[in-house]
């Protein structure tokens, strides 16, 4: 792409971020910094090439997309000690922190720059994200820019900013609850006599290829459930026993309690 990206903070988010830019081939390692307090953590990635630093400033002097990965309760300290260094003219700044609006990111920097507001999840790492952006006083250039970005890193929906809590719950949180899916059929296989290894990955596949037939066919859910169930066979008995158990229910309670914590901080 040409230009610097600078990551502030290398945690789990900022370090899958990291890994899927130069996995996709987005940025070279040399066009990419990447800062932590204790450096030491994120060797694996100085180790590709990638500029590791415990400057921020330093990070945003040296770059044109800034991209913000820290946790929520330090963005008043870390935008106020880097809101000099950032140039409306130079840098667009994206922030992937959750919970944080666009509104205050302005109240601390004060400046009018591009911001975009972005929720991908850690999938990003191996260029699977779903990631939903919303922007403020970027160009239409820049917003595309930005969605080239995260393209290269897996799904992008542009959204209205006021969606993008609910998109935390059903993009983020949602890695969590299919993850906790799938371990639940683990256990089911290993009940009715596979091994766990060999559990793991039916049950991985099967939920892989499902979700690949909705994204590439565009179909309903309940289309692709039609044509495994049979009359009287054993896949509508199974999902009828969970439906009675409150499957579907409990997921759908689970998702407005995330959103819930999210609204009510």
């Amino acid at each position: 792409m040409g230009k610097k990206i600078a990551i502030i903070g290398g945690g789990n988010l900022g370090t899958a971020i990291a890994e899927g830019l130069l996995k996709s081939g987005f940025c070279k390692p040399a066009d990419l910094i990447v800062t932590k307090r204790n450096i030491a953590t994120i060797s694996a990635l100085k180790e590709k090439g990638v500029k590791t630093i415990s400057d921020n400033n330093k990070a945003v002097q040296s770059s044109e997309i800034v991209i913000l990965a820290i946790k929520p309760f330090q963005v008043k300290d870390v935008l106020t000690a880097i809101s000099k260094d950032l140039s409306p003219s130079k840098h667009i700044l994206i922030s992937v922190v959750t919970g944080i609006f666009i509104k205050d990111i302005y109240e601390t920097v004060n400046k009018k720059l591009p911001v975009v507001r972005a929720m991908p999840n850690t999938a990003i790492a191996i260029q699977q994200s779903m990631t939903c952006l919303s922007s403020v006083n970027a160009s239409a250039s820049q917003v595309k820019m930005v969605d080239d970005l995260f393209c290269t890193l897996g799904k992008v929906a542009v959204i209205e900013e006021k969606l993008m809590d609910a998109a935390t719950v059903l993009g983020a949180c949602g890695t969590a609850y299919a993850m906790r899916y799938i371990r639940a059929n683990i256990q089911g296989g290993i009940e009715i006599g596979f091994d766990a290894m060999v559990a793991t990955l039916i049950a991985s596949q099967t939920v892989k290829g499902a979700a690949q037939l909705l994204l590439e066919k565009g179909a309903h859910p309940e289309q692709e459930i039609d044509k495994v169930t049979t009359p009287k066979g054993c896949t509508i008995a199974g999902l009828n026993e969970m439906e009675h158990q409150g499957f579907s229910s409990s997921l759908i309670k689970g998702i407005a309690a995330s959103y819930n914590k999210i609204v009510e901080g």
